[in-house]
């Protein structure tokens, strides 16, 4: 499995390639040269044969004649010259010359072992062509020892007359030995040249396979997320160039993917910091994201384990239904989360909107959880406030209506009863006057707009103040007051007038709730340096553990009949709450039925005056 790996990469492909186009460019060359030179070795040699049998013909045709003529002292001197002749031309190309009459007999040869055939016939066919007038007959033989030979024949005569031939036939072996030693000397040189070219190719396929694969570590360490490192440069190329892209590639990687961290962050901070819950499905209608405050709201628990959970069984509703949700005009509603025994139930507004994939169509769900609880208890308190207003105005104005009907009707003449009705209409349009005037109060202290005069006020003397101011209803009731206030107390920073109001309320409360020979408790102690709590105590008929979390709530009565015996206009106790919050105190109240009442409140600026 390696050994095909090693074979797949590219530089072992880049070497075999280099090698073998410089393999068969030089087999190429190798064979055209050594088939142009075989065949002008062999043309060569054929035209030098060719050139001295020519030649000898020449010289033997005079001897030839003589022969033929019969002048025996002609044909010896001629014989030996000849004879002299034909050895020279065997010395110079080593070959066999055989002189040939015109009865194909063998005159005279060159060869010494063969002496015996002179007289006999030469029967070969380019001897019998000769003899027939064709010239420059040549050809190629193998004698019974494998040697390759060259075999010329040319015919003597003149004037259209042979009188004879010669007979050539030369050895080719030398030649094609030498033929066989540049075959040798080129197949060395291939060798020699293909070692040197794969090396050279070696070196050449790493400068190119080298920096890619710098390129490829580099991207394998993109892939693991490093994209810290760069590849090196060494050229300008186009290896060069494309390094270069790649590093470029991989800054602009590394700032796309910082962004996109960046924001993915940013989107997941304003999803864990979002006052709504959302919810994010797939197409199945599985959960596949929830941010903490859906978690909260759903009191799921871990987020880890909705992964399986579907959207219609963590809101409760049915699958149709929410896809008709989804997809519908009407794509909100409202739901009742039930998340604890101990809270109340959560109103929650559900707003459905399909998640949109270019060319896929819908691919998800995103539901939004808006917690609507506080904005129903406002608008609760909105239709309370506009129903307790109307109920408290419309009841003195039908008294006082019922009562100058009366009048009008003759009353006014009964001095007596005139007087008592007018006096009725009279406490029932100061009823209205309070309650407008606490409306007004109240409206002020919501919107910022009060006037706060704050001064240094003695505690423990705004405390006998009070208990002076209701010494009468104390004495009508029998009822003991005591004021405690701790000596180390010193004066506080608050407006006098607007404390004493809640003194007031909170004493004038405690008064009408308590029974006859009761007590009340006025008390002032310092918390901390800065910090001083007073309280109203009162041993009367107390509240409902149900009704005290509402106790500060607007028109909100105890005493759900209103009865007039002992009820005002419902707002004292929320003047109270606004008067101690711009001071920036807490009021709290503290109760147990037919034991009594504690309420406290906490006043910020408290400390010793600097005197000048």
């Amino acid at each position: 499995m390696k050994e095909i790996r090693f074979f797949q990469t590219i530089q072992v492909r880049l070497i075999i390639i280099y090698v073998l186009l410089i393999l068969i460019a030089m087999q190429v060359i190798g064979v055209y040269f050594v088939r142009t030179l075989e065949s002008s070795f062999v043309s060569n040699s054929s035209d030098l044969m060719t050139k001295q049998v020519d030649l000898l013909s020449k010289f033997v045709e005079p001897y030839l004649s003589a022969i033929q003529e019969g002048n025996d002292e002609e044909g010896v001197r001629t014989y030996n010259d000849l004879d002299a002749v034909v050895k020279n031309l065997n010395t110079i190309s080593n070959a066999e010359i055989q002189i040939i009459d015109a009865n194909s007999k063998i005159v005279s040869t060159t060869s010494l072992g063969q002496q015996s055939l002179i007289g006999q016939k030469n029967t070969h066919t380019e001897v019998s062509r000769a003899l027939q007038g064709v010239r420059n007959i040549s050809g190629m033989a193998v004698n019974e020892a494998g040697t390759r030979l060259k075999v010329i024949t040319m015919p003597v005569g003149s004037n259209g007359k042979v009188i004879g031939a010669v007979y050539m036939v030369a050895s080719m072996e030398d030649l094609y030995t030498s033929i066989n030693r540049i075959n040798q000397i080129l197949f060395s040189g291939t060798i020699i040249a293909l070692a040197l070219t794969a090396l050279l190719g070696i070196v050449l396929a790493h400068t190119i396979t080298h920096p890619i694969k710098e390129i490829t570590k580099q991207a394998k360490a993109m892939a693991d997320g490093d994209f810290n490192r760069q590849v090196k440069v060494l050229s300008q190329d186009e290896i060069g160039q494309l390094g270069s892209a790649f590093n470029n590639m991989t800054d602009r990687l590394k700032e796309a993917l910082s962004q996109n961290e960046e924001e993915k962050e940013k989107l997941s901070s304003i999803l864990s910091n979002m006052s709504d819950g959302v919810i994010a499905t797939d197409d199945l209608g599985k959960v596949i994201l929830m941010n903490l405050r859906a978690t909260n709201m759903l009191m799921t628990g871990n987020r880890s384990e909705l992964q399986d959970m579907n959207m219609s069984d963590l809101l409760g509703l049915p699958k149709d239904k929410v896809e008709r949700y989804v997809l519908g005009e009407e794509n909100s509603v409202r739901l009742d989360l039930n998340r604890s025994e101990d809270d109340e139930p959560m109103r929650a507004r559900v707003t459905f909107s399909p998640i949109h994939r270019r060319g896929m169509g819908i691919t998800g769900t995103i539901a939004v959880l808006q917690d609507i609880t506080e904005q129903e208890k406002l608008e609760q308190a909105r239709r309370d406030f506009v129903a307790n207003v109307s109920h408290e105005l419309r009841t003195p104005l039908t008294t006082i209506k019922s009562y100058m009907e009366a009048l009008d009707d003759g009353a006014l003449e009964d001095p007596e009863l005139s007087q008592k009705f007018i006096g009725v209409v009279r406490n029932e349009t100061e009823r209205m006057i309070r309650l407008v005037n606490d409306l007004l109060h109240l409206s002020k202290l919501d919107s910022k707009q009060a006037s706060i005069v704050k001064e240094w006020t003695d505690v423990k003397q705004m405390l006998e103040e009070v208990a002076d101011r209701f010494a009468f209803q104390f004495q009508q009731k029998s009822i003991r007051i005591e004021v405690l206030a701790e000596e180390q107390l010193g004066p506080v920073w608050v407006d006098p007038d607007q404390i004493d109001q809640v003194l007031d309320n909170l004493v004038f409360n405690a008064i009408k709730y308590t029974p006859d020979g009761g007590l009340i408790e006025l008390r002032a102690s310092k918390v901390n340096d800065m910090v001083v709590e007073l309280s109203v105590k009162d041993s009367g008929i107390g509240i409902p553990k149900r009704d005290i979390e509402h106790i500060f709530d607007r028109f909100y009565r105890v005493d759900k009949a209103r009865s007039r015996v002992k009820g005002g206009t419902g707002l004292g106790l929320s003047i109270a709450r606004e008067i101690i919050k711009a001071h920036g105190g807490v009021i709290s109240i503290e109760s147990e039925v037919n034991v009594g009442t504690l309420v406290k409140f906490t006043l910020l600026g408290a400390g010793r005056r600097e005197i000048s």
